[in-house]
């Protein structure tokens, strides 16, 4: 059975730093791409990173580049989404998904009927 378990969210003060884990389990990882994704409240779901299972390569939304760090520990099964500079727009409920190589374009715009998706963790960033 395929399972995400997104962990890490809470409450941090614009500028702050937080680190979000994905925990996965049920696929090789390696065959695998592993995407964060967000949703405020009102707003449409929105990709933010992902990263190719097997070469490592990642992706970054333009609203993250340069604040965000994505990072996968094979050994562990797990992808982290280390947020740096966060600011209030990056309040949202934060979602990891999997999807196939097979459909992975590089980017977070899988159909996401093809992938799998765990739970959410709200992150919240108010002073």
């Amino acid at each position: 059975e395929v399972q995400l378990q997104a962990s890490g969210g809470g409450l941090v003060q614009p500028g702050g730093s937080l680190k979000l884990s994905c925990a996965v389990s049920g696929f090789r990882f390696d065959d695998y791409a592993i995407g964060w994704f967000r949703q405020a409240p009102g707003k449409e779901r929105e990709g933010v990173s992902s990263v190719n299972g097997d070469d490592g390569s990642t992706y970054y939304a333009d609203s993250v580049k340069g604040r965000f760090t994505i990072s996968s520990d094979s050994a562990k099964n797990t992808v982290y989404l280390q947020m740096h500079s966060v600011k209030p727009e990056d309040t949202a409920v934060y979602y990891c998904a999997a999807v196939s190589l097979t459909f992975y374009d590089g980017t977070t715009e899988w159909n996401p009927n093809f992938g799998y998706w765990g739970q959410g963790t709200q992150v919240t960033v108010s002073s």
